[in-house]
């Protein structure tokens, strides 16, 4: 499976999401690649799911991996819902 932890620049906080993401995924023993990259750059890229905020998820509606809003990428209780609501089998 392979994740985009998405942000404007690419920079910092796609960074933290990226962290925040694996440590979600690791607590649950789903395995994943997952990547931090910019809006830009990810409706490019081949991903299952995209993982960003409601501002630019309105961007990636034309990609093919289903996007998942997270509004505060240093939230780990909105990012392990998220998780749970849409990894988790």
């Amino acid at each position: 499976m392979k994740v985009l932890a998405v942000c404007g620049l690419g920079q910092g906080t796609s960074l933290i999401l990226k962290m925040n993401i694996e440590q979600a995924l690791a607590d649950r023993g789903i395995g994943a690649d997952v990547e931090h990259t910019d809006v830009s750059s990810a409706s490019n890229m081949d991903a299952d799911y995209i993982i960003t905020g409601t501002e630019l998820a309105e961007s990636l509606t034309d990609h093919q991996a289903k996007v998942l809003i997270v509004n505060n990428y240093f939230d780990m209780d909105e990012i392990n819902k998220v998780i749970d609501e849409n990894l988790v089998n």
